[in-house]
């Protein structure tokens, strides 16, 4: 079985510089969805007709398993198909599908591929307002005739409220003969694939037809309106299956996954929470609203209060982070870490049962067990060229103010007092503290603001 998608359209209503079939949906580019709905059908080839833009579609979503043809210029979508024939295999099936529309669903194309056995079969759907696309014109038994592009009906055929929705499957051997006769005698000047209707009527083939079993997986996509109302289509399609998985969501329809979202039992997810790439929330986790979380792991039973942004990073169970927390790339908290408003950390490792839950930054640290870091320290870990580490270690307590000069360690037990620079390591169940002398000055005025007269 061979399948082509035809992505080579510029899309000058989305104006943008973006070739259309790039623009993202739920987090994936439009073609992105497609490739991954043919793939699980598990075709002998995989071809993409690229045009407009064909470096950067390449370039994003080329792979091993993907043959590439180039339609330039475009004349059509029976023009596309041509560019394709060389990388088909003659035998078995061809399956025809677009890049920007990405919601088709598999077992959809898997009923449209078992009724093109031996015959010509085509997707079609009925819509209330039929407008801009083709109609299914029939005969009086109710045999499919043709296919009239809106362009080229009449009054009457404008009528038909069953539309062509473009995908279609066929035997290759005949696609091929179908192709060579293709002409383009309309009204756009262009080689339509669906003439080769009239062909297979004409030759005696059988043409039958199938019908999604929702409405918007043929929805395409050819303005910035028609991606946006199909972003709320696939989120609310996600939230359903989320809480059918158990998960209660505070409003269904401010919820934005985009990527994979997998869910523990009872997890709560607030409202305008974004997910990006890959996140994994175990049992009983709680995101409380506007969080944003990127290829995360979040560990049982943890809170995350509002404005979190986590990225790259895992949590583990019973931790408390937020609000307002910034964990970044390379982040790991062990057992009941707890993070407060205004911390960020960065590719450091927190042990079990410690805390910073106030005003602090941790870059390339190692925080072991129990440790409390006080509000305000900074782990000074960049010198303008090179980053170092800072190694604090169970049970140490960070005053307030702290700043961590790397690379040093904080011994096991140790106190740093509040205002205390540390440039050398710490001892052991010792306080250190470095500070300056305090000193009060009688008989100081503070400085009195000079009034200048006008002249």
């Amino acid at each position: 079985m061979n399948i082509v998608v035809l992505a080579a359209g510029q899309g000058k209503r989305m104006h943008s510089n973006l070739p259309k079939v790039l623009h993202p949906l739920a987090g994936k580019a439009l073609l992105a969805h497609v490739i991954g709905t043919a793939r699980r059908l598990s075709p002998q080839t995989l071809c993409l007709v690229y045009g407009h833009g064909g470096d950067a579609v390449r370039t994003t979503l080329d792979a091993p398993d993907l043959a590439w043809a180039l339609q330039e210029p475009q004349l059509g979508t029976g023009h596309a198909v041509q560019q394709a024939l060389p990388h088909l295999n003659g035998a078995g099936t061809t399956l025809v599908l677009y890049g920007d529309v990405p919601l088709i669903e598999t077992g959809t194309l898997e009923k449209l591929l078992h009724a093109a056995h031996d015959a010509l079969a085509i997707l079609t759907v009925e819509l209330d307002d039929p407008g801009g696309y083709g109609r299914i014109v029939r005969n009086s038994t109710g045999q499919v005739v043709r296919i009239v592009e809106e362009k080229d009906s009449t009054a009457e055929e404008r009528c038909i409220c069953e539309i062509n929705t473009g995908i279609m499957a066929m035997p290759t051997v005949c696609l091929g003969q179908w192709l060579a006769r293709l002409s383009n005698s309309n009204a756009q000047k262009e080689y339509y694939l669906t003439d080769i209707v009239g062909m297979a009527v004409e030759e005696g083939l059988p043409i039958r037809t199938a019908n999604p079993k929702h409405e918007w997986e043929v929805l395409g996509v050819n303005s910035k309106v028609q991606l946006a109302e199909l972003e709320r289509i696939v989120q609310r399609s996600t939230a359903e299956r989320l809480m059918e998985q158990g998960v209660r969501l505070a409003d269904p329809a401010r919820l934005d996954v985009r990527g994979e979202l997998v869910c523990g039992r009872d997890v709560f997810i607030d409202v305008n929470c974004v997910f990006e790439g890959r996140v994994v929330l175990d049992e009983a986790v709680e995101v409380g609203p506007n969080c944003v979380l990127k290829n995360a792991r979040i560990g049982a039973a943890t809170r995350l209060a509002a404005f979190t942004h986590i990225e790259d990073a895992v949590v583990g169970p019973d931790g408390m982070i937020g609000p307002f927390a910034r964990l970044r790339p390379g982040t790991e908290l062990a057992e009941d870490v707890h993070i407060g408003n205004f911390v960020e950390i960065k590719k450091s490792r927190i042990a079990a049962h410690s805390k910073a839950n106030h005003l602090a930054y941790i870059g390339d640290a190692i925080i072991g067990s129990r440790v409390n870091v006080g509000a305000g320290t900074i782990t000074c870990n960049y010198d303008g060229v090179n980053k170092f580490q800072t190694i604090i270690e169970d049970d140490a307590f960070i005053g307030s103010d702290s700043q961590l000069v790397a690379p040093v360690t904080v011994g096991r037990g140790a106190t740093l007092g509040a205002g205390t620079t540390l440039t050398r390591n710490a001892p052991p169940d010792t306080l250190t503290v470095s500070r300056a002398r305090q000193v009060s000055i009688s008989g100081w005025k503070r400085p009195v603001k000079q009034v200048r007269r006008k002249e």
